[in-house]
């Protein structure tokens, strides 16, 4: 009995062996290489930012080069990412678009809302009078707290290396 007991235990720690020498090397290289994951991290964050900024340019280029205008209604259902909105058309469509209408900081449930949509896409939805660059100085000072944070982690990684 007490030798298939060692065997089992020989076995696991064997097992547990060859898992540590596997991830072992993958441990040295996340040391060595922390400041730049950090940085990397860092830089992840700015790049997505910057893409979200573009995406709503080119939404509200679509918009603002195809223009129709409605009153929306903002209904019950709306999260933080999204205000859900319903408005009718010109051509007398009720349409509530999926992912909600853009810029909706400060909408409450059953307001009435002046919005402006795309015509050929009417799922394209802005409040009246806002635009992405509403969103530069949000997204910029959320981009300038992900480098203030990891910045000097990042610096103190790499000093930390080079001592």
């Amino acid at each position: 009995m007490t030798s298939g007991t060692q065997t089992t235990g020989t076995g696991r720690t064997r097992a547990i062996d060859e898992l540590a020498s596997l991830v072992r090397p993958l441990g040295r290289f996340m040391t060595s290489k922390a400041s730049e994951i950090v940085t990397g991290i860092a830089v992840l964050a700015t790049v997505l930012g910057l893409l979200a900024l573009a995406g709503a340019a080119v939404d509200d280029r679509s918009i603002s080069a195809n223009p129709g205008y409605a009153q929306a209604e903002v209904l019950d259902g709306s999260t933080f990412a999204r205000t859900v909105v319903r408005f009718t058309v010109a051509s007398g469509e009720t349409v509530a678009p999926e992912h909600g209408v853009f810029y909706p900081s400060g909408l409450t449930v059953g307001e009435s809302v002046a919005v402006e949509y795309d015509l050929a896409n009417p799922e394209l939805v802005r409040v009246a009078g806002r635009s992405a660059l509403d969103q530069a100085v949000p997204l910029t000072l959320g981009v300038a707290l992900v480098w203030a944070v990891l910045g000097p982690i990042a610096f103190w990684l790499r000093r930390r290396r080079v001592s």
